[in-house]
């Protein structure tokens, strides 16, 4: 099973790195992190490089696709090297899966019509403008299109991903041997649960 994650400039970091520990843990997966060219790509605090070690030439059809979101997403929209990549791909896809933000990629490579999908809450409603019927869920599977909420939710999506590629036992393995017990000291990872006016700072944070 190849994965292949496209990375591109002010990627989120844990967008790209939770599915990336969760898939290449599992049995039979070989994860690539890929790019316009190999090299190093930085992330959205401009301190933490991923290095791309294969262009989007040399993974064409890679059975996964995962793409991640961050700030960078608003310039990547108008990469059509890595748009054109993304839709070329996904018509051999077993999965094509995003992260966070990078649902907006999958929709501007036009795969979104019609179809369910999610994103950070604080664009969720975004997501319409691409044809898309935006969900407010943690990991929502449309078709062979998976798409999460934000950053940390990429570990759930993939651990949803692997039980369905695989089976359940191996996806509980994975869970176990990264020790992934989700267990916050405070209850603000939701908007709905997050202290009144504590959005507008979250969302500060992450531009």
């Amino acid at each position: 099973m190849n994965i292949a994650i496209p990375l591109y400039p002010r990627f989120t970091a844990l967008d790209a790195v939770g599915p990336y520990t969760v898939l290449a843990f599992a049995p039979g997966c070989t994860v690539t992190f890929v790019a316009a060219e190999p090299g190093p790509v930085l992330d959205d605090r401009g301190s933490l490089s991923l290095a791309a070690t294969a262009s989007y030439e040399d993974l064409p059809a890679p059975d996964v696709v995962v793409v991640p979101g961050g700030p960078g997403t608003i310039q990547a929209l108008s990469d059509a090297e890595l748009l054109g990549w993304i839709a070329r791909a996904h018509e051999r896809t077993r999965w094509t899966t995003s992260v966070c933000s990078g649902s907006f990629l999958l929709g501007a490579a036009g795969l979104l019509k019609g179809r369910r999908a999610t994103t950070h809450w604080g664009w969720l409603d975004q997501l319409a403008g691409f044809g898309a019927e935006p969900v407010s869920e943690r990991v929502v599977i449309d078709g062979k299109i998976v798409t999460a909420a934000g950053v940390s939710s990429g570990i759930d999506m993939a651990l949803t991903l692997l039980a369905t590629m695989q089976d359940e036992e191996t996806a509980q393995a994975v869970q176990l041997a990264i020790e992934y017990d989700p267990q916050p000291p405070f209850a603000a990872g939701n908007p709905k649960t997050a202290p009144a006016g504590l959005s507008d700072k979250a969302m500060a944070l992450i531009g």
